[in-house]
């Protein structure tokens, strides 16, 4: 059974392919043109990915040594993601399914992030159930994955996603996009406790997060700098605003963890890259007797080898969409 997986929610237009649940290539063009503007500009992420995809699939094909005709079914995200962005890769995943008269799977973005730690083979990284901490640029999320397709919400994000707070917060220290490895950086050599910023709903018995008041925050705070005075302590604040949203993860997992008594855990998304996570979570597993895991690094951000893992599973279960399958720029991993 080889599986074509295709991405393309964002900035990132991807694709692989996977065949009886192992990785045989996957490749991954980044739109390097939106860090002059700071963000995403969904436009151009649009035409960016209309030039990208063919390339991108058959640089793929050509990878892992297999033709179209060795494809058994053509994974995609359908949502959630830019309306823009996500039409190109379902509209060339229908495209390709139909002319090649193999199923169609449309798959959650969210729900690739989930079986990410289990790339790039089909392993049992995890048994189940798990609590997957998903933090990216558009979400934070803690999930109670109890199989294939049966996932509980344990809490979100009331505001803002922790990796938008590195974006927003790298943006306000002048360093570069996307924010997470640029303050990761700047950190390097910083005191976490030389600025005293707050951890949002610390101690709320309910596993949800919030963002929005360490970003303003930090505006108060770099306000009261002059341009040397923040050159002078950057690494200082970055390290300290860094150690604030980590500790606002952890702790908030914690809830989730002696909530359930579900003490396998795995942590995905791009946040789940930032090695002083990795680091402090190695040190509260040991704490807290649990099992931590993360996908490799080049299976954090967005890539189409999560989503053809996920479309696999689906498959084996027998799940396939039609061709009416819809974009669901705000699709729910719950709904």
């Amino acid at each position: 059974m080889t599986i074509l997986g295709i991405e393309s929610s964002c900035d990132d237009t991807a694709a692989a392919v996977l065949t009886d649940g192992r990785l045989r290539a996957h490749i991954v063009a980044t739109q390097l043109d939106h860090a002059r503007y700071g963000g995403i500009v969904p436009e151009m992420a649009s035409r960016l990915h209309e030039q990208n995809i063919v390339p991108v699939v058959r640089a793929a094909l050509e990878k892992s040594g297999t033709g179209f005709s060795d494809l058994s079914a053509v994974a995609v995200t359908h949502g959630p993601g830019l309306a823009g962005a996500l039409a190109v890769g379902v509209s060339f995943a229908k495209g390709l399914a139909q002319a090649l008269g193999i199923p169609l799977i449309g798959v959650n973005h969210m729900e690739g992030h989930l079986w990410a730690s289990f790339l790039p083979g089909e392993s049992e990284a995890l048994r189940h159930p798990f609590i997957c901490l998903l933090a990216s640029g558009g979400h934070t999320q803690l999930w109670q994955v109890n199989g294939s397709g049966d996932y509980q919400l344990l809490g979100r994000s009331l505001d803002d996603a922790a990796g938008e707070a590195f974006d927003k917060g790298a943006r306000m220290l002048g360093l570069s996009y996307p924010g997470g490895p640029a303050i990761q950086s700047a950190a390097e050599g910083g005191q976490p406790d030389a600025v005293s910023f707050p951890r949002p709903l610390a101690g709320d018995p309910q596993p949800n997060f919030s963002f929005s008041g360490l970003k303003t925050a930090l505006l108060y705070y770099l306000k009261k700098l002059t341009e040397q005075e923040i050159k002078a302590q950057r690494a200082d604040i970055a390290a300290s605003y860094q150690a604030a949203i980590i500790d606002c993860l952890i702790d908030r997992l914690q809830v989730a963890v002696r909530l359930t008594g579900v003490h396998s855990v795995c942590v995905a998304g791009g946040v789940s890259a930032n090695a002083s996570l990795r680091s402090r979570l190695k040190s509260w597993s040991r704490t807290e007797a649990a099992e931590v895991v993360y996908p490799p690094l080049e299976f954090c951000t967005d890539n189409a080898a999560m989503i053809a893992l996920a479309g696999y599973h689906h498959y084996k279960a027998g799940r396939t969409d039609d061709f009416t399958l819809p974009i669901v720029p705000g699709l729910r991993l719950d709904s």
